[in-house]
């Protein structure tokens, strides 16, 4: 993962050794008109906030590139890992709070298995582990609880019990690589599961209450910077919530 400083209108370009290439938050493609009409018109991609340009490459040699900033408001981006919560039901699906601008559409049938005769039956307040499937400017945002290119849920749908809690949209995308060192420490001493949104949202369940409370208490901590994510501070906090 590499990251370069970037400002609004600053070009992006676009990796030609990567087999594809996802934007996420942060860029957009170009609106400008003042290119020369003899010049071909390729695809010109633009930062749209000032933060760190940074790019991921998966095995199937796929790139990831976002510009990660201090934004407290989730934008949504085609095939993010979101968590949301029901807030209407309506005859075709259900619509859900991502805590962005607005509201997502979730289809009825946008689970494994769904058909129009059985089809899941949501409570508003119900919390969902979702990918986004369609994300525009000039419409709502699209989620579906189920993996396209298998049909299977593949961990998204309802997410039963356990505690979700708001942290920053740098945490979530930090937690989402391999290689940060907090959720495996943690798991370490507690046995939990976890599902971890881009939107801000970070859901997990544990066996008993305190280590609940101890979770919460030491991501909201690493979150606000009052605590190191070594493991010596980590061992130290554990001990000190799980006491």
């Amino acid at each position: 993962m590499t990251s370069t400083l970037v400002f609004p209108g600053s070009e992006i370009s676009v990796p030609s050794s990567s087999k594809s290439v996802t934007f996420g938050p942060g860029i957009a493609a170009s609106t400008s008109r003042a290119e020369a009409a003899d010049e071909p018109s390729e695809p010109r991609f633009v930062a749209t906030r000032a933060g760190l340009l940074t790019s991921a490459k998966a095995k199937d040699r796929s790139e990831s590139l976002w510009v990660e900033g201090v934004s407290k408001r989730y934008i949504p981006a085609q095939r993010d890992l979101v968590l949301g919560t029901i807030v209407a039901r309506h005859a075709e699906g259900y619509r859900v709070d991502l805590g962005s601008a607005h509201m997502a559409a979730l289809d009825a049938l946008a689970f494994e298995g769904a058909t129009k005769r059985s089809k899941p039956n949501l409570k508003v307040g119900t919390l969902v582990y979702a990918r986004v499937s369609l994300a525009h400017r000039d419409m709502e945002p699209e989620i579906e609880c189920v993996d396209p290119a298998t049909g299977k849920a593949e961990g998204f749908g309802e997410l039963k019990g356990g505690l979700a809690v708001d942290v920053s949209l740098q945490l979530c995308r930090q937690l989402l690589s391999p290689k940060h060192p907090l959720l495996p420490m943690l798991a370490s001493r507690i046995p939990f599961e976890t599902a971890i949104g881009l939107n801000g949202r970070l859901w997990f369940k544990t066996a008993e209450i305190g280590q609940t409370i101890a979770l919460r208490r030491i991501i909201l901590a690493v979150d606000a910077g009052e605590i190191g994510t070594d493991k010596a501070d980590i061992d130290r906090a554990l001990s000190d919530y799980l006491a």
